[in-house]
């Protein structure tokens, strides 16, 4: 399934830290995993020293059709620790 966010995804240069990038990159992995409380995890709240590693998780997200409970739990753990603290 492709959705308007996806489709943007031609349009973004994710090679670029910006929070517009942290913003997509976190709404499309949220959406493509089916997430309940989208709102949990803000895009406000990952650090941009972390931001290849969210690069790393939206790479290995899109790459992929179906995930596991199990994997789809230790990529929110992931998403967790991009977090500021």
């Amino acid at each position: 399934m492709v959705t308007k966010r996806m489709e943007r995804n031609e349009k973004m240069n994710l090679s670029v830290k910006s929070q517009e990038n942290i913003e997509y990159m976190l709404e499309v992995i949220l959406e493509k995993l089916n997430f309940i409380n989208m709102d949990a995890l803000k895009s406000s709240d990952i650090n941009e020293e972390r931001y290849e590693e969210l690069v790393d998780i939206y790479e290995l997200v899109m790459r992929r059709d179906s995930f596991s409970p199990a994997e789809i739990q230790a990529i929110a753990e992931e998403l967790g620790n991009l977090r500021n603290k």
